[in-house]
């Protein structure tokens, strides 16, 4: 199949066969529900659509359907995903798991359509675990392996999958597409744990004090912990049913005898390999490790690499008033436990196109020692 990354995101979330999508249009994500809607047209998507007056209500719908026990749907963008924001943590804290697609799009004003990661990178703190994929085909398998992840008991959390505005989502790339009976072995009906039932009742997001509040927090971090070890052991079953292997937490590409290591995440870690490629072919060690999983955030792999690696991370976003957000992950991964140099850039923010030579340009200055801690590149 070959389609546009919002066309494989629909045909996934059909596949993984919610009985609930909530449906609001946002540019660039509008293609995602509006293909959900095509299938169900066609007569090949069967569960109950939902077409909501905004994106809280959206997130509002899934709370309200997961809750009575059925796995849900939505997707969203940029603005829209700010309007969730409330709905983020409801959603969370009540240990519902529902799945969405972000596409990751500028925040405004000035108004722009195009990619950055701040809308994400804007939710780390809600409680969602967050995937960054950098291919079409990893959009696809990602959604079906997310509802075989949040739906583990011993997570029980929602997953919100990021990729970057028009460059995967309205760029069309082969992607393979499994049968459904395959997906059905893969990821069977939803079984909830619990769920609202008047015939056999349960307290839910009643009031609750400080002495069993700070417990329910700590459970959803002991969930994430769960996540960590579930992630790369679903990621293989993944392979080993389907020859797929995006990576589990992160993806290494060329890291053996590397000298330096870029981390990136989304399209810009897509494009990295090709930079990488190329300083490899020119006699420069550099590596790259892709970070898919931003939450739960995968600090022991990144102190692994550190041991033999100075690394060197790509940001496309900035926390306002403090450097590139994955920069200051990285830095607290590393403190007091590595020697390794760590140089951040931040860069390709609104959009702003990132080249592999830009990619190489920035790992040359950092080995050349002309780069500060943290930079803007590109302006």
């Amino acid at each position: 199949m070959i389609d546009t990354g919002n066309y494989i995101a629909a045909k996934a979330a059909v596949m993984a066969k919610p009985d609930v999508v909530a449906a609001y249009p946002i540019t660039p994500q509008t293609t995602v529900v509006e293909g959900i809607a095509n299938y169900l047209e066609k007569g090949e998507f069967t569960g109950e659509y939902i077409c909501v007056e905004s994106e809280h209500s959206a997130m509002s719908a899934c709370i309200g359907a997961s809750a009575m026990g059925v796995r849900t749907f939505t997707a969203t963008s940029s603005h829209g995903l700010l309007l969730m924001h409330e709905m983020l943590h409801w959603a969370a804290l009540a240990r519902l798991p529902i799945v969405m697609c972000n596409i990751n799009r500028v925040i405004g004003p000035g108004w722009n359509i195009w990619a950055d990661e701040n809308d994400s990178i804007s939710q780390r703190d809600t409680g969602w675990i967050q995937f960054y994929c950098s291919s079409n085909q990893e959009i696809f398998d990602t959604i079906i392996q997310s509802y075989k992840l949040a739906e583990n008991e011993k997570v029980l959390l929602p997953v919100m999958i990021n990729y970057n505005a028009f460059i995967l989502s309205h760029t069309s790339m082969p992607v393979d597409i499994p049968d459904q009976r395959e997906i059905d072995e893969f990821l069977p009906k939803f079984k909830p744990k619990w769920n609202l039932d008047i015939n056999n009742p349960v307290t839910f997001g009643n009031i609750i004090g400080p002495e069993y509040y700070i417990k329910v927090r700590k459970a959803m971090q002991d969930a994430h912990k769960n996540a960590k070890k579930l992630i790369p052991e679903i990621a293989r079953e993944w392979k080993k049913k389907f020859g797929r292997f995006h990576g589990d937490l992160l993806e290494k590409y060329r890291c053996d005898d590397a000298e330096y290591i870029l981390l990136a995440m989304g399209a810009i870690a897509a494009e990295s390999k090709v930079a990488v490629d190329e300083m490899q072919r020119k006699g420069l060690k550099i590596g790259l490790a892709r970070i898919r999983t931003f939450r739960p955030f995968p600090k022991e792999s990144i102190l692994q690499l550190s041991e033999n690696a100075d690394l060197i991370v790509i940001d496309r976003n900035i926390s306002v008033g403090s450097e590139g957000v994955l920069f200051n992950e990285v830095k607290a991964a590393l403190y007091h436990k590595s020697d390794a140099r760590v140089n951040g850039f931040i860069t390709g923010l609104g959009g702003r196109d990132v080249t592999y030579k830009d990619i190489e340009s920035m790992c040359r200055k950092t080995v050349e020692g002309k780069a500060n801690e943290c930079e803007w590149y590109g302006i």
